[in-house]
């Protein structure tokens, strides 16, 4: 305990130096604008509202100083926020991304897969949530509904789709976890993720599989699950993302899921990419 106080301490005070540093030259203050500005047509830190110093911080740290980490656009930063928001059932504010993310291009298209890629790993009541949160932001932009559908397999193709796709990523699949379960009911469960969350989930269009997988982690970053971090960092790389790519995202979270998740998973990355 006293160790993990002490690792957050320091990352906080490296925040700090960080954000004293851009405060004296004021990048960050007009960082902090236009992203502002560009993601949601309105002005940051206008000191107005209920709580205008929290605001104040809270702007100028997310939209000053993260989105400036790393090399990631404002397409991937804000399908970053949305999927971990959605992860986190914090729906007013997913609300408010969902429509952000439309305002830098995002398609409606792509927004709804991201909300669908969460059902293998927060369940489908939770997406449903998310879904018709999105939905709403879909309405009120004059966007019809149902969209274009994604889907590309079919009953009969389902398991060889999900098949390809899990061999390429994740060699072995779960077969050593699931073996001896009781009633060998493992194997139903490798079946599953074979069938439903490759061949379904991870086959549909709109999303390719190198920004799935991405986003995936930053889902297994939320959730902080550890194990199925460490496997996945290996499927992001198989599926081209760069180890650079992958922290950048996991800090893109920091802000909405706190310093202890998003250290937990950044430390799996260091000490992946370390072997």
């Amino acid at each position: 305990m006293k160790r993990t106080i002490g690792i957050i301490a320091l990352a906080l005070a490296a925040a700090l130096s960080a954000t004293a540093q851009t405060t004296d030259n004021m990048d960050r203050i007009e960082v902090c604008k236009q992203n502002y500005r560009t993601l949601f047509g309105g002005e940051a830190l206008t000191g107005q509202g209920t709580d205008p110093e929290m605001m104040d911080i809270l702007q100028k740290f997310i939209f000053g100083e993260v989105f400036q980490t790393g090399d990631l656009t404002l397409k991937q930063r804000e399908m970053i926020t949305c999927i971990t928001l959605a992860t986190m059932q914090t729906l007013p504010q997913l609300k408010a991304h969902a429509g952000a993310a439309l305002n830098v291009g995002v398609t409606p298209e792509e927004l709804r897969e991201v909300m669908y890629l969460t059902a293998p790993f927060i369940g489908f009541p939770k997406m449903l949530n998310a879904v018709a949160t999105v939905n709403e932001v879909f309405k009120e932009r004059g966007i019809s509904l149902p969209l274009e559908k994604q889907g590309t397999v079919t009953e009969e193709t389902r398991h060889k789709a999900g098949k390809a796709i899990q061999d390429k990523q994740y060699p072995g699949g779960v077969s050593s976890v699931m073996s001896g379960m009781p009633g060998d009911m493992g194997k139903n469960v490798e079946q599953f993720l074979t069938d439903y969350f490759f061949g379904e989930i991870y086959s549909r269009g709109a999303l390719d599989l190198q920004t799935r997988e991405l986003l995936g982690y930053c889902v297994l970053t939320t959730l902080e699950a550890e194990s199925q971090l460490h496997s996945h960092y290996h499927g992001n790389i198989n599926a081209g993302n760069s180890p650079e790519t992958l922290t950048a995202a996991v800090i893109q979270c920091l802000p909405y899921i706190g310093f202890p998740a998003a250290i937990k998973a950044l430390r799996i990355i260091k000490e992946e990419y370390a072997k």
